[in-house]
């Protein structure tokens, strides 16, 4: 029997002292610092929570048509690890499975030396996804071939089912569904929603027991939009504008069509265009919504908003006449200005009805420059209008401060400041509506769960006035002229009194001045004169001068044919006669002839 060692028997007993220590405080561990650990452990392990993904809203015209919505497609996924099991286990071979992954692949339109090697390359996985989008006649040819291992996870996709119409108006979503642009975009989080959860009890085998009342939190769909565009009229002005650049070969062009009573923006397009359904074709120029994003030098298109302040305040009659002598004058500094077409002399009237330079600069040296800006900004060009839209671009007018003598000219022709196509629009508005400037809107409101609309909310700050009805009216009248007996001549209808403005400027080069060789071309007008339903601005850029390139010719005839579809479309009675001018306006009117007035002998065809 071997000796008894005490130092042996005080080390086990140490041994076995810190073995009982250790278990004591692990226990001590586990019951205090280490259970919160244990019990998220255990939850992980019994518990699942699953996101319930919330339906996007869709977005609906002023009458109820849809111009985007959300279709519920389906995502294709792959366990391969249970697949490779299953088909063990099953009675099948591995070339069973082979051959069903080559069926799969043609199926979904993917190569199947490709699928077999993302499936033997991630052989442990548990998660592999093999197609996103799927319809159901597809997840129903799928699911005829009794595959192992396969699942499906519903996924929303956008979808425009009026192709590219209003596509710079609605925007589009990215793959993850997040707005890029236009309303998507805006109203993205309006539209998107929140998505909810359910939180999942399971056993051991990970089948669900329970999910409590207290765990289930249901998603908030989105909101539904609806906007004040009315795509029968959106697509008129899309295929006017298409029509009109590609007839002129220019590199780009935008229109906009308003209620000028209301503000409401019924139409608003770019050229070219692109597809939000196929976003990855397009690029972020393309996409660019230049109508509100990219201001221009809107060259004689400014005039209106200049001559009627002019006649408010007194600064020149209707009547007065203006010796032009010819097509070059000269300012008292010495600077040239050039007029298309030479006249001996111009009544104020013919002045903007045949839009000569000489005769704005005349009315502009009167007016000074401060009150030249006075003009401009009362119709607020140079600040952002407001619309419910992204990106919208204020502008350019140059504080006062910066006006030199050369401002002078400069601006009375529309040049030195810059403005958007939908400023432009707004201004007309105001001519049309009787002096009011409206602030211009999109979005209608929202629906309800009812399908009842939700105004949107307003300012509730009345319209300012910018002219008083009696200018307005004058304006209106004397801009009837144009398409008649002016810049825009030809472009009149046989059924409503249509009034308008033409505007031709150079774009300019920067340090190297305007080229001439590039232009923009525009036109701005509305109708019926006696009480109007629509205004409409058509801005083309660099058509090929070799083709045409005045406002009158290039932008004119497809805004006024825009015009004409739109009002028959709204059922809009036919206009009265126009008036003829006064008798002592009459008689200082260059080349007056009363018969042109007369819509049964036709428009009589002219260039500007």
């Amino acid at each position: 029997m071997a000796n008894f060692s005490p130092f042996r028997a005080g080390g086990l007993l140490l041994v076995l002292v810190c073995v009982l220590c250790g278990l004591v405080g692990r226990v001590a561990y586990l019951q205090s610092y280490g259970r919160q650990g244990s019990i998220r452990q255990a939850e992980r392990q019994h518990h699942q929570t699953m996101t319930l993904g919330a339906r996007p809203g869709s977005i609906f015209d002023s009458n109820g048509i849809m111009m985007a919505g959300s279709v519920q497609n389906q995502s294709l996924y792959c366990d391969p690890k249970f697949m490779q099991e299953c088909y063990q286990t099953d009675g099948r071979t591995l070339a069973d499975m082979d051959d069903d992954v080559t069926k799969l692949a043609r199926i979904i339109d993917r190569d199947p030396l490709e699928i077999s090697q993302t499936l033997s390359d991630r052989a442990t996985s548990r998660f592999v996804k093999l197609a996103d989008n799927l319809d159901e006649v597809t997840v129903l040819r799928i699911n005829q071939l009794k595959m192992f291992g396969l699942g499906m996870i519903p996924m929303n996709v956008r979808y425009y089912p009026m192709g590219s119409i209003a596509a710079h108006v609605l925007g589009a979503r990215g793959k993850d569904g997040v707005g890029l642009d236009g309303l998507e975009l805006k109203y993205d989080p309006i539209l998107t929603g929140k998505p909810g959860y359910a939180r999942m009890l399971k056993d051991a085998s990970r089948h669900t027991i329970e999910i409590s009342a207290e765990d289930y939190v249901p998603p908030e769909h989105g909101k539904h939009l609806m906007l004040t565009v009315d795509a029968n009229i959106q697509m008129i002005a899309e295929e006017e504008l298409a029509a009109s650049c590609e007839k002129v070969k220019a590199k780009r062009g935008e229109v906009v069509v308003m209620d000028p009573n209301t503000g409401d923006v019924l139409a608003l397009a770019n050229w070219p265009t692109y597809n939000p359904q196929n976003i990855e074709d397009s690029t972020p120029e393309l996409r660019t919504n230049k109508a509100i994003n990219w201001p221009y030098e809107p060259g004689s298109t400014i005039k209106p908003f200049i001559m009627s302040p002019a006649l408010m305040w007194h600064v020149t009659r209707l009547d007065e006449v203006w010796p032009i002598n010819g097509p070059h004058w000269v300012s008292s500094y010495g600077r040239k200005v050039t007029d298309v077409h030479g006249y001996p002399k111009l009544a104020t009237w013919d002045v903007l009805v045949k839009s000569s330079n000489i005769g704005m600069c005349m009315l502009g040296n009167r007016m000074g420059n401060t009150n030249l800006f006075r003009a401009i900004t009362s119709y607020n060009f140079g600040k952002q209008t407001g619309i419910e839209l992204p990106g919208e671009d204020p502008g350019r007018v140059s504080p006062l401060r910066k006006w030199t003598k050369y401002s002078t000219e400069s601006v009375s022709q529309g040049y030195e400041l810059m403005v958007t196509p939908l400023q432009l629009a707004r201004g007309m508005c105001a001519i049309a509506n009787g002096g009011r400037l409206v602030s211009p809107h999109i979005v209608k409101g929202t629906l309800d769960s009812n399908g009842d609309l939700v105004p949107a909310k307003r300012s509730g700050t009345p319209d300012p006035m910018v002219i008083d009805s009696t200018t307005a009216a004058e304006m209106r009248r004397v801009m009837c002229d144009v398409p008649i007996r002016g810049t825009a001549r030809g472009t009149q209808s046989d059924t409503w009194n249509f009034f308008g403005k033409t505007g031709t400027a150079h774009i300019s080069g920067g340090k190297n001045g305007y080229d001439e060789q590039r232009y923009t071309s525009s036109y701005i007008g509305g109708a019926p004169a006696e009480r109007p339903r629509l205004v409409i601005a058509m801005i083309i850029h660099e058509p090929d001068r070799t083709i045409a390139h005045y406002g009158g010719a290039v932008s004119a005839p497809g805004a006024n044919k825009a015009l004409s579809r739109a009002l028959a479309y709204l059922q809009v009675p036919a206009s009265p006669d126009l008036t003829l001018p006064p008798a002592n306006i009459a008689n200082v009117l260059w080349g007056y002839n009363p018969k042109e007035y007369n819509r049964k002998l036709g428009p009589t065809a002219s260039a500007e």
